[in-house]
C-alpha cells in the first residue's frame, strides 16, 4: 500500500512509517509531498495520507499522527503505548510527557541535516525507534519483574532480562 505525508519529515514523519511498517503494512510505500499536494497525490496514487492537516490519521487535540495510528490499527501493544507518549511529547513540544522526548527531538532535528531526502532520513532513524521500543519493553519487563532481579547480579540481570526481551517479541 502507498502512504503519503508532507516532505521534510521530523519526529512524527518518521515515527509513523516505523509503525507503519512494523506493526500495520511492512511492504509500505511512502510519498513525500509539499503539504498542499497530499490531498491530491493521495487520491491520484491511491495512497493513505497521514501527519497532515484535516486526514484521519494527522494530529486531533493533544494527539499527534503516531496516536491516531495507534487508534485506527487498535495497535494495544504497552511498550508501544509507552513510545507513543514519547512520540507526542517530542512531536508536540511536551517534553514534561516523557523525558526521553528531548533526545528523540535533538536527533530528529540532526538526522534533517545528514540525510539527503526524506527517505534516507526515515532509513537512518529506524534503528533509533527500533531501539525506543526495546527500551519501552525493557522498562515494563524490568517493573514486572522487578523481585526476581533484585536476587541477581550483573551478569544474571542482563542474562534474564535479554531471555525475557526474546519471549516476549511481538
Amino acid at each position: 500500500m502507498k502512504w503519503v505525508t508532507r516532505e521534510h519529515v521530523h519526529v512524527d514523519r518518521v515515527a509513523c512509517p516505523w509503525l507503519i511498517r512494523r506493526f500495520v503494512d511492512p511492504k509500505a510505500e511512502f510519498l513525500f509531498v509539499p503539504p498542499e499536494q497530499v490531498a491530491t497525490t493521495a487520491a491520484r496514487e491511491g495512497a493513505i495520507p497521514f501527519d497532515a492537516p484535516g486526514v484521519e490519521l494527522g494530529h486531533r487535540g493533544e494527539q499527534c499522527s503516531f496516536d491516531a495510528i495507534v487508534e485506527k490499527y487498535g495497535l494495544s501493544d504497552p511498550a508501544l503505548l509507552d513510545l507513543a507518549r514519547i512520540v507526542r511529547a517530542a512531536d508536540t513540544g511536551k517534553p514534561e510527557l516523557a523525558p526521553e522526548s528531548a533526545g528523540l527531538e535533538a536527533i530528529a532535528s540532526g538526522s534533517m541535516m545528514i540525510a539527503k531526502d526524506d527517505h534516507e532520513a526515515i532509513e537512518k532513524e529506524t534503528f533509533v525507534y527500533d531501539a525506543l521500543y526495546a527500551y519501552c519493553r525493557l522498562r515494563i519487563i524490568k517493573r514486572k519483574h522487578s523481585a526476581e532481579l533484585e536476587r541477581l547480579d550483573g551478569n544474571g540481570k542482563l542474562d534474564f532480562l535479554r531471555k525475557k526481551m526474546t519471549e516476549t517479541q511481538p
